[in-house]
């Protein structure tokens, strides 16, 4: 059997955002900008994609939606937007929280170069940034703060809302990179307020390298690439076509199914969680409710990551030990850090990543080869042998 549960990585693209890419470039090859008969017909498809997709994630108006090559284009963006944001009103101070994304902590990193003060929030040991906790070291020289809708290795939903209130109190702009929220949760733009948005296709079976940023109407994005004048003078470059109308027929279908789709990939996650935790010394990290539904992190005291995945790699399931853009690095988990665990347990973490075409057959057989394979590298692990006979303390414990 083969069984994919890692969807947080990247998801498979859907038959129907498949059939509009093949659709879009066979029709529709023309350049968007071009004003003849050909280049207006495409011009018509982005205008529909555009529309469609503006209207999914609640934005005021179409134009607000500005197409990328992913999300960490439109991450990196959005941060540099926040930079002459500041620069325009003499603010040098950025926000964020230690749990982010790579792609907003090391775009963070270069506007260290410009001068920026970059304060990072550790969230709480539940995985959760506590509006209060930016209340404490926001000010008026706060050009941005940008935090993460849900954290792409533990799952844990952020109180947006409150967050960008806190925010626009202190005159500063807020984004939040919503790349593992977008399609599985509820999100509207308006609604949550935010000025800048990150997403991206492939996290809700859409096609790979295409992504949106989301630009509240009357703040202008500071452009990354130099060209043309597309995307309303925003992100120059001829149009991604194919994959926009994938995109947007991707994202429409997971909104359309999100509820269902919710209640039944929540259902796979409770009972995976409930096996897992059946073995000793394991720890679910971040808030049990308050996640996206298909995302959960454990850690097993005693054991390695690396070792448990290549175990159940052989076994015929995908999974990961956290972000797939910093697989190749043998530091622990930012992430896990972050929410206070220390790096004794962090390097035996795994995530698992479920969606709605996972099934409870499926389900029955990760917590099997995940309960087994746990066990017979314990039984190898000398640390785990010390913890057993009291020469060396747990850390779970002190940990939850």
């Amino acid at each position: 059997m083969s069984i994919y549960a890692d969807n947080a990585a990247t998801t498979k693209i859907s038959k129907n955002a498949l059939e509009t890419m093949n659709k879009c470039a066979e029709n529709c090859f023309g350049n968007p900008s071009s004003p003849h008969a050909h280049g207006q017909k495409a011009f018509s498809a982005l205008y529909s994609a555009r529309n469609v997709i503006g209207t999914l994630i609640g934005a005021n108006v179409a134009q607000e939606v500005v197409f990328t090559s992913g999300g960490s284009e439109s991450d990196t963006q959005a941060i540099m937007t926040g930079v002459a944001y500041g620069e325009k009103y003499g603010k040098n101070k950025i926000i964020s929280s230690s749990f982010e994304h790579p792609a907003v902590l090391n775009a963070l990193k270069h506007v260290k170069t410009k001068g920026f003060e970059v304060v990072l929030i550790d969230p709480d040991r539940d995985g959760i940034v506590k509006p209060e906790k930016l209340e404490q070291v926001i000010d008026e020289n706060t050009a941005l703060v940008s935090i993460m809708t849900a954290n792409n290795e533990i799952g844990t939903i952020q109180p947006i809302k409150e967050l960008c209130a806190v925010a626009h109190k202190h005159s500063a702009l807020f984004h939040t990179d919503a790349v593992q929220a977008i399609g599985h949760i509820p999100f509207s733009a308006k609604e949550m307020n935010v000025d800048l948005m990150s997403a991206s296709a492939h996290k809700f079976h859409g096609p790979r390298g295409v992504g949106i940023l989301y630009v509240k109407a009357g703040i202008q994005p500071s452009k990354i690439i130099y060209g043309g004048h597309q995307e309303n003078d925003s992100r120059p470059g001829t149009e991604n076509l194919p994959a926009i109308a994938g995109m947007a027929a991707a994202l429409k279908d997971s909104v359309l199914n999100m509820k269902q789709n919710m209640e039944y990939v929540s259902s796979l996650r409770k009972k995976l969680t409930q096996q897992i935790l059946t073995l000793p010394n394991v720890l679910l990290n971040g808030d049990e409710t308050k996640r996206v539904p298909g995302i959960m992190n454990f850690v097993f005291e005693g054991i390695e990551g690396e070792a448990l995945l290549l175990m159940l790699d052989s076994r015929g399931i995908s999974a990961s030990s956290g972000s797939a853009c910093t697989s190749g690095s043998l530091d622990p988990s930012h992430v896990l850090k972050a929410i206070g665990l220390p790096d004794g347990l962090t390097h035996g973490n795994l995530r698992l990543s479920l969606s709605e075409e996972n099934t409870e057959e499926e389900i029955d057989e990760i917590a099997k080869a995940i309960i087994e394979s746990v066990n017979k590298l314990r039984s190898m692990s000398v640390t785990w042998n010390e913890i057993l006979s009291g020469k060396r303390k747990s850390e779970i414990e002190s940990a939850k």
